[in-house]
């Protein structure tokens, strides 16, 4: 069947404002196309792609509360990571899915198409990773998941660590993580850093790196990891997430390294609102914010997208996969709301992602390319941003994933 959706404003595309989609795929984008067999008018409203929420981690969300609120009392990451192991004891296949599943509702009802998780793999049973690739597999028809393999314990910190990312790439994980600020001395960081590019080139996986998640502006595992990505002409399919101690170096290393990372190609990922929340608890003030530089990334053509990163869990007790927020409170940190700034803002939570997970070839408002948009509850990419407007429908190959009317009253306010 042909669909002609009308009445659109499209994201980055003025000229036009009609999609016709046939089966599931997007045949024409214009102004005045042939009639459909099915016309739905979208009202005027902003059209854009699907949000992609390229950091999470499903096997976390809900667990805070399901646990007791026995959350890290000092709000640092560090002490998070230590409360985990027992947190995961309790976890069942059975389990995860059903707390993920509520995670993953969050984030569909509220637009989002994409996600990459990172997924605990340090455990022998890999309890959570089984129960991932089976959701993977059984979602696929609503929402693409990205799995990465993540040692949240350490390669070397979890004794056979290392190797258990290996059997979990085996597994079906699509990604090799780490987290080289947590090992126990910094030769095992690298080492570690090493050992996730050695991996990725093994097995042909793509890289996302919890990397210098601290305000320590020694820490810089960042440094090597472009390096070996450039070395090995990986960078675009390598990512580095949280990346916070690049935002407490100083201005001659950060310059010099932007110039490299513009080399390599390498990704950014920021999670404004957890970072925020942890980061800069040693700080009186002044008192950082846990931002990586957003702002300069931007500036010199550096690809970085924000995320939610984390649902109610130790790590981080609110967090409901609004991407909205996420951009909302990322773009206030990064100080990034000029006009010619807001114009492209949503780049953050759509099409900057997109480049993380490796997908910006089959994924957009294009000729050609699968019939998958949000519609928002405005008109302008203005209007859109400074009201924190909701998703009033997520098309997916072409059909309503939901639909919701605009909001009524039953009482309006009258002045």
């Amino acid at each position: 069947m042909k669909k002609k959706f009308v009445n659109a404003k499209i994201y980055r595309n003025d000229s036009a404002a009609e999609i016709m989609v046939e089966d599931g795929q997007i045949t024409q984008i214009g102004t005045n196309l042939p009639k459909g067999e099915e016309e739905i008018d979208l009202k005027g409203k902003l059209v854009m792609p699907p949000y992609v929420d390229p950091h999470l981690h499903l096997d976390y969300v809900y667990t805070l509360t399901e646990l007791g609120q026995e959350g890290a009392g000092s709000g640092t990451l560090f002490e998070a990571i230590e409360l985990w192991p027992k947190f995961k004891e309790t976890l069942t296949v059975e389990s995860v899915k059903r707390l993920a599943m509520k995670g993953i509702k969050d984030e569909v009802s509220q637009g989002v198409q994409h996600i990459r998780t990172h997924i605990d793999v340090t455990d022998p049973n890999f309890t959570a990773l089984k129960a991932m690739l089976e959701m993977k597999e059984e979602l696929k028809d609503i929402v693409d998941i990205q799995i990465v393999a993540f040692p949240q314990e350490g390669m070397y910190m979890y004794k056979g660590g290392r190797d258990l990312v290996e059997e979990a790439l085996k597994m079906g994980a699509d990604i090799v993580g780490g987290i080289p600020h947590y090992e126990p001395a910094r030769e095992f960081g690298e080492k570690s850093v090493h050992d996730i590019v050695e991996l990725a080139l093994k097995y042909d996986k793509l890289i996302d790196v919890h990397c210098d998640e601290t305000d320590d502006p020694h820490s810089r595992f960042l440094e090597l990891l472009n390096a070996l990505v450039y070395m090995e002409d990986y960078g675009s399919r390598s990512t580095a997430s949280h990346t916070c101690s690049f935002g407490s170096a100083d201005d001659s290393y950060a310059f010099r390294m932007m110039d490299i990372f513009k080399k390599s190609n390498l990704n950014f990922i920021s999670c404004p609102t957890e970072n925020a929340y942890l980061q800069g608890r040693q700080d009186t003030y002044p008192k950082r914010r846990g931002l990586t530089r957003v702002k300069e990334f931007i500036e010199s053509g550096i690809n970085v997208a924000f995320a939610q990163d984390s649902i109610n869990d130790p790590w981080y007790p609110m967090g409901n996969g609004n991407m909205m927020n996420i951009l909302d409170n990322g773009i206030h940190l990064a100080q990034i709301m000029s006009p010619e700034e807001v114009e492209t803002n949503f780049d953050l939570i759509t099409y900057n992602g997109a480049r993380c997970l490796n997908i910006q070839d089959s994924y957009g408002l294009e000729v050609g390319k699968q019939a998958n948009f949000i519609v928002l509850d405005e008109s302008s990419v203005y209007e859109a941003i400074r009201k924190r407007v909701d998703v009033l429908a997520s098309v997916r190959n072409g059909n309503f994933l939901f639909r919701r009317r605009e909001p009524e009253y039953e009482i309006p306010l009258e002045l």
